[in-house]
């Protein structure tokens, strides 16, 4: 009788831990489970990019615009101070956020495009766990900044031309980029890097001048008028030497015309060097 009692007592004690092993695997699993479904709701979702501009297929989350006037020679401290700006700008642009330079073009009312693409993030933020921040680093180098650093130096190396036509190619920013459902709750900015001279065949600043008061009330107003409501605009101002035109009296007017168009003027900055 004795002996059968031990084996019962031996035979429970291995049921006992077989049960905990069991448990022990279940309690495992289960945290494992969690760890990862919390990873899964935590890490932000990673939207379906567009193959040619890795922007959002719904649209990209906020647009920066550079219009880059070298219709005249720009001077060369002032390039070298703007290829420092535009970097540092491009490293600022939003994940998801469009980045483009348009070189303004006497024969093209839109300009050129020389660059057009969202940073599709460059994976930092990425968890090796749920994601693979090595290949999001490949294709931001390979589609958005190395592409991104020879538009810049094609930017910053233009020809000349006899005319500008500023406020035409304004225009045509505004509504190819300004409006429609999939950027309407987008933040919207325009930088333009210029000595402002408008110059173009509604109206000539060489011809016309400077003053607010008599572009308002001319039939040029309503022809170049564009909308920039909610969007941020930014100047780059590029002085011309001997220009025949009051420095102030110039950024007075464009600081006009851009709050009259809806637009939300931050800066006017005047770049280093004479043109």
């Amino acid at each position: 009788m004795s002996r059968r009692r031990r084996r019962t007592r031996s035979r429970g004690g291995a049921g006992i831990g077989t049960i905990f092993l069991i448990s022990a695997l279940v309690i495992g699993t289960i945290a494992i489970v969690s760890v990862f479904a919390w990873l899964s709701l935590t890490t932000e979702r990673r939207p379906v990019l567009e193959a040619k501009t890795l922007c959002p297929v719904d649209g990209p989350q906020s647009l920066t615009i550079v219009l880059l006037d070298a219709t005249d020679a720009i001077p060369d401290i002032a390039r070298r101070q703007l290829a420092v700006y535009l970097s540092d700008l491009a490293g600022r642009t939003p994940e998801y956020g469009l980045l483009e330079l348009r070189l303004l073009d006497p024969s093209n009312e839109e300009g050129r495009t020389v660059f057009s693409k969202c940073n599709p993030g460059d994976g930092s933020n990425l968890s090796e766990l749920v994601a693979n921040p090595a290949l999001a680093r490949k294709l931001w180098n390979e589609g958005f900044r190395t592409p991104l650093n020879d538009a810049l130096e094609q930017t910053l190396t233009v020809g000349k031309s006899d005319t500008s036509p500023l406020m035409e190619t304004i225009q045509r920013v505004a509504v190819e980029r300004f409006e429609g459902d999939k950027v309407r709750d987008a933040d919207k900015q325009l930088i333009v890097v210029s000595d402002m001279i408008e110059n173009g065949p509604y109206y000539s600043q060489y011809r016309a001048g400077v003053s607010w008061d008599a572009f308002k009330n001319s039939t040029a107003k309503q022809a170049l008028s564009a909308d920039l409501s909610g969007a941020e605009v930014r100047i780059k101002y590029v002085v011309r030497q001997g220009s025949r035109f009051d420095a102030n009296r110039h950024v007075d007017f464009w600081s006009h015309w851009i709050t009259d168009n809806g637009g939300k003027l931050i800066e006017i900055e005047k770049l280093e060097g004479l043109g």
